[in-house]
């Protein structure tokens, strides 16, 4: 009765595995574990089971949500051992919230244990489950789809010590707000007597050269140390320049009772630091190369390796002239419109969600590292041809909180221009949209900006004398 399920099991060991011998040798515990692995799923082996009765004591490690009765056969010993059945029954079969953002009212049958409470059963229907969805590589009818990327771990970056500059912009503004450092105000009241107010208006008299002094000395000790490990001390009046350079630009923006001073604190230095840093190496691109450094063990990733299951409701079917995979899980509703620009736009070959694909950005964010994930990759045809097409990782954000800002430098100052100075893995760039409604706009504005790169730097030839 279900030789064709299982034909198609074993099919599925070997596409999942490649071994033959593991498929043809199925023994009845492996069609066991794959009946209790897919009951109630349409064309499989579990698919016409409709009832699994499990007998078990409901004590410590006891986890299962979708205990619909306990019944009490056996005597208890205390009280304690009563709550803790009855506790380890009572998990919410579903954690969606309704239409009024609550939880559905859901109740166990408890029979047999003497609790008051649960005097009169109420009747709570099982919900249905939600219907789970494969999401996979279609291969190979959609390879020509594929897209690979490259598996970075860190950055190498090679900066001159004789002369060193920076160049800041608006991703080098630092802005101190309560909600990065804390409460800049408190009220400080005992049992008895006058309450007294806490703030922070007496570091406003500490000098700006002591802020300056003290931000560049964490500056060297943390970023600039020889091969041995010292100090390089001889640095500190370029980066004692670049660090007035960045205060006096107006870099380091004070609000809701903060002070330049609170830059003392190790974690707010270090942010601080981050941008200076991200400026240099923004005024050295293109002169001193950064060499992105890979996963030794796992240098690079693709589409095709792409396979999960979900039963997440939000989702957007794929066009198959677009997209290697066959659904997109999303976020949120701009990512949708996303989709329906990408896959509408003449330029564009091929995209894909960064979702259970691997693609992970390491950056720093205070003291403290940690990986972003963007949020799509987009092949776009910028007039190179097909078998050179730009890399476009494009972050769909709202709003932009100070570690958003540290994610877009850390794209555009080491990612980006270390990924492309490897030579192989293509041609990357990055985009930010941050309103659903510029989505088109931002988008040709993005490729008409690389394609003019490319023009600008086609036709640059270096003026010889005489000639």
């Amino acid at each position: 009765m279900a030789a064709d399920e299982i034909e198609r099991f074993r099919r599925e060991i070997v596409e999942r595995t490649g071994d033959r011998r593991q498929a043809e040798d199925l023994t009845d515990q492996d069609l066991l574990r794959e009946v209790m692995n897919t009951v109630g799923k349409p064309g499989r082996l579990g698919a016409d089971i409709r009832c699994v009765v499990s007998v078990s004591m409901l004590t410590e490690g006891w986890d299962a949500n979708t205990v619909t009765h306990v019944l009490g056969v056996r005597a208890f010993g205390t009280q304690l051992l009563c709550e803790q059945v009855i506790g380890r029954a009572l998990r919410r079969q579903s954690y969606e919230l309704n239409d009024d953002h609550q939880f559905n009212v859901e109740y166990a049958d408890v029979l047999g244990i003497p609790f008051d409470f649960n005097a009169k059963p109420v009747i709570a229907p099982p919900q249905p489950p939600r219907e789970t969805i494969q999401v996979k590589a279609v291969r190979p009818d959609r390879d020509a789809l594929e897209i690979t990327f490259p598996r970075v771990e860190g950055y190498h970056i090679e900066l001159p010590e004789e002369r060193l500059t920076a160049r800041f912009n608006e991703d080098s503004t630092l802005e101190l707000t309560p909600d990065l450092v804390g409460a800049t105000e408190t009220r400080n009241s005992g049992i008895i007597g006058e309450s007294v107010d806490l703030n922070l208006v007496h570091t406003g008299d500490v000098r700006p050269s002591q802020v300056v002094y003290e931000l560049t000395s964490h500056f060297l000790m943390t970023r600039w140390r020889d091969a041995n490990g010292d100090p390089q001390l001889h640095l500190f009046g370029q980066l004692k320049r670049m660090v007035k350079q960045w205060l006096d630009e107006k870099c380091l923006i004070c609000r809701g009772g903060t002070y330049p001073a609170q830059l003392k604190y190790k974690m707010l230095a270090e942010m601080a630091c981050q941008k200076i840093m991200a400026g240099i190496t923004r005024e050295f691109m293109g002169k001193k190369p950064i060499k992105a450094v890979l996963d030794a063990y796992n240098p690079a990733g693709s589409t095709r390796h792409v396979r999960f299951n979900t039963s997440k409701p939000s989702r957007w079917e794929t066009d198959a002239r677009r997209c290697h995979i066959n659904w997109i899980m999303l976020d949120s509703d701009w990512e949708g419109e996303f989709c329906r620009v990408a896959e509408a736009h003449p330029k564009v070959r091929a995209y894909v969600k960064n979702h259970n694909l691997g693609l992970e950005v390491p950056y720093r964010y205070g003291s403290e590292t940690r990986r972003y994930i963007p949020d799509f990759i987009v092949l776009v045809d910028d007039g190179h041809g097909d078998q050179d097409l730009l890399h476009l990782i494009v972050e769909i954000k709202g709003y932009r909180r100070e570690d958003a800002k540290e994610k877009k430098a850390t794209m555009e100052n080491y990612w980006v221009p270390g990924v492309n100075n490897l030579g192989s893995y293509g041609r990357w760039a990055f985009a930010e949209f941050t309103e659903v409604y510029q989505i088109e706009t931002d988008f040709e504005a993005k490729v008409a900006s690389e394609f003019n790169k490319m023009v600008e730097a086609a036709t640059a030839r270096p003026v010889v004398e005489g000639k």
